[in-house]
C-alpha cells in the first residue's frame, strides 16, 4: 500500500474519531448545563415556597392568637336569647341560648346556618310558613353580622401583624430548626435530595443563624432569598444555601456516557497505535530493502575480487612469476577479511538482539587506549591531508570494559569520521577525554560533511543511514552507530551526539567510575 493511501486513510479515521469525540463532549455540556439549570430553577423556587410558608405561619400564629382573644371576649360581651315562646332578644352578646339552657357560640351559629337540621326543636315553636320565614330571616341577619364582625377582626389582625410582627428581631420571628425542616422538605418536592448548609442573615449582612454543621466548601455558588420581602428593608431577611455535592449530583446525570466515552478514547489509542505500527512497519520494510541492497553492492565486492584472483591463478596464459602469486594472495587475503568483516558486524547486531552476548571485561586505561587507535588512523587521516590532535586531561582513567568491543566501538567512530568526511578536502580528528565528579568522559570530533538535525536524533537506531536520495558514496549496512550506542549502554555508559552541517560532528561518552565487579 502506498504511503499517500495510508496517510488518506489515516486522516479520514483520525477526523472520524475526533468527530465523534467532539459530538459526545458536546451532548454532555449541553446535557451538564440543562441539570445546572433545572437545579437553579427547583433551588430557587423551593426557596421561594419557604420564604412563602414562613410568612404564611407567621400570620397563622397571630391570626389564631387574635381570634381566641376576640372569642373569648365576644361570648361575654355580645349574644341573642331565644326565649321559650322562640323570640330572639338581641343584646350584647354574640352567643345563642335556648330555652333549655344551652348556649352556641357565634361557630355554632353559622353551623346551623348550613345544617338547619341540626337547630335545636326548642328555637322553632311553631311549624308554620310564616314562622319557618322569620326564622330563616332572623338566621341570615345573625350571620351577615357576623361576617361584618369578622371582617373586621381579620383587618384588626393585619393591622396588628404590620405593625408589631415586623417590629421583632429576626431571631424571634423565625422558628430556625422548623425552617431546616421547610427547606429539606421543599427540596425533596422538587427531586433533590443532597446535603446542604444553610445562614440567615439581615439584608445589611449581619449573620442571625447559621447551620451547626456549616462548612465552606461549595460555597462559591451560593442561593439566596429575601424573606418578609413585603417588610420594610431594614426588616427584612435573607436565606442563603448551598451544596457541597452539587457538582457530583449534576455529573451524575451524565454517567451513563462515561462508558461511551472512554469506548471512544480505547478505539482512538488503538486506531493511533495501529497507526503507529503500520508507519514502524513500513520503515521497517524501506530499511530492511535498504539493508538488503547495501549488504548485496558490499559482499559482491569482496566476491569478485576473491573470484577474479581465482580465475587469473588458473588462467595459464597469466605469468605465474612469484610476484604475482604473491599479489593475487594478498588480494584473496584482504577481501577475505573484509568479508568476514561485513558477516561479523550483522552476526554482532544479531547477538546482540538475542542478549548472548557475553563481555569478559578487565582493567584498562582509555588513554592509553585512545592514543594507540588514534595512531591507527593516523595514516589514513593524513592521507586525506588532516591530522589527529589528543588532549589527554582525564587522571583517573581507568575503566573495566570488554576491550575487544570497546575498542571497535571507538573504531567505529574514529572510521566515520574519516568515511564521511567532506569531498576532496582534509579532515581533522580531534580526541580528548577528562573527568568530571564521578564520571569519565572522552570525545571524538571531526571537521567532516556533519549531519541534519532531524537525522541526527536517529543516526544510533539500526539499518539506519542518513537518505542522500539513491546516490550512497559510503557503502555500509548503517549498524555501525547502532553497535556502539548498544556497547556503550551495555557498559553502563551514555553517548550523545552534536552535529552541524558542513561543520563536522562531535560525539560524547561517559563512562561511570571503575567498579571491580568481575565478568558479566
Amino acid at each position: 500500500m502506498k504511503k499517500s493511501t495510508i496517510w488518506t486513510i489515516a486522516i479520514i479515521m483520525g477526523f472520524s474519531f475526533l468527530a465523534l469525540l467532539v459530538l459526545q463532549f458536546s451532548y454532555i455540556e449541553e446535557m451538564v448545563k440543562m441539570k445546572k439549570e433545572q437545579f437553579d430553577e427547583s433551588v430557587n423556587r423551593s426557596l421561594y415556597q419557604v420564604s412563602r410558608n414562613l410568612e404564611m405561619n407567621e400570620t397563622l400564629r397571630y391570626l389564631e392568637k387574635d381570634v381566641s382573644e376576640t372569642e373569648r371576649r365576644a361570648f361575654t360581651q355580645d349574644s341573642i336569647i331565644v326565649d321559650g315562646l322562640g323570640s330572639i332578644q338581641h343584646s350584647h352578646q354574640f352567643a345563642v341560648t335556648a330555652d333549655d339552657g344551652t348556649i352556641y357560640s357565634s361557630f355554632q351559629v353559622k353551623a346551623l346556618k348550613i345544617k338547619p337540621a341540626s337547630i335545636p326543636k326548642a328555637m322553632i315553636l311553631r311549624k308554620d310558613k310564616n314562622s319557618i320565614t322569620e326564622a330563616a330571616k332572623t338566621m341570615q341577619e345573625i350571620v351577615r353580622n357576623r361576617y361584618v364582625y369578622q371582617k373586621a377582626l381579620l383587618d384588626e389582625v393585619v393591622y396588628n401583624i404590620l405593625y408589631t410582627a415586623s417590629e421583632k428581631p429576626l431571631k424571634e420571628r423565625i422558628n430556625f430548626r422548623m425552617l431546616d425542616q421547610d427547606i429539606r422538605s421543599e427540596l425533596m418536592n422538587s427531586g433533590i435530595n443532597i446535603p446542604y448548609h444553610f445562614t440567615v442573615s439581615t439584608t445589611d449582612g449581619r449573620e442571625v443563624y447559621r447551620c451547626p454543621d456549616y462548612e465552606e466548601k461549595g460555597r462559591e455558588l451560593t442561593y439566596q432569598q429575601v424573606l418578609f420581602r413585603n417588610d420594610p428593608q431594614s426588616k427584612m431577611g435573607v436565606v442563603r444555601i448551598h451544596f457541597p455535592e452539587m457538582n457530583s449530583y449534576i455529573f451524575s446525570s451524565v454517567r451513563f456516557m462515561i462508558p461511551s466515552l472512554i469506548f471512544t478514547l480505547v478505539l482512538l489509542v488503538t486506531f493511533l497505535f495501529t497507526l503507529v505500527v503500520v508507519f514502524r512497519q513500513k520503515r521497517y520494510s524501506e530499511i530492511k530493502n535498504d539493508f538488503i541492497n547495501n549488504m548485496t553492492h558490499e559482499l559482491k565486492t569482496p566476491i569478485a575480487s576473491i573470484s577474479l584472483a581465482a580465475q587469473m591463478m588458473n588462467d595459464d596464459s597469466v605469468p605465474k612469476t612469484e610476484q604475482v602469486i604473491r599479489h593475487l594472495g594478498r588480494v584473496v587475503s584482504d577481501e577475505s577479511k573484509r568479508l568476514r568483516s561485513l558477516v561479523e558486524k550483522v552476526l554482532q547486531m544479531s547477538m546482540f538482539d538475542k542478549r548472548s552476548v557475553v563481555f569478559k571485561k578487565k582493567e584498562l586505561d582509555l588513554n592509553e587506549m585512545l592514543e594507540q587507535i588514534a595512531q591507527t588512523f593516523t595514516l589514513r587521516v593524513e592521507h586525506t591531508g588532516g591530522k589527529i590532535y589528543t588532549e589527554i586531561e582525564a587522571v583517573d582513567s581507568a575503566i573495566f570494559v570488554d576491550e575487544v568491543h570497546f575498542q571497535n566501538a571507538i573504531t567505529n567512530l574514529m572510521d566515520n569520521a574519516v568515511k564521511y568526511r567532506k569531498p576532496d578536502e582534509p579532515v581533522d580528528i580531534y580526541i580528548r577525554t577528562w573527568n568530571e565528579g564521578s564520571k569519565l568522559n572522552f570525545s571524538i570530533r571531526d571537521t567532516g560533511q556533519g549531519i541534519k538535525r532531524e537525522n541526527l536524533k536517529k543516526i544510533f537506531e539500526k539499518f539506519y543511514r542518513v537518505h542522500t536520495g539513491n546516490k550512497h558514496d559510503v557503502k555500509g549496512f548503517g549498524l555501525g552507530l547502532a553497535y556502539v550506542k548498544k556497547v556503550i549502554d551495555l557498559h553502563q555508559g551514555d553517548i550523545r551526539a552534536e552535529s552541524e552541517v558542513g561543520k563536522g560532528t562531535k560525539f560524547t561518552i561517559s563512562l561511570p567510575v571503575l567498579e571491580m565487579s568481575g565478568e558479566q
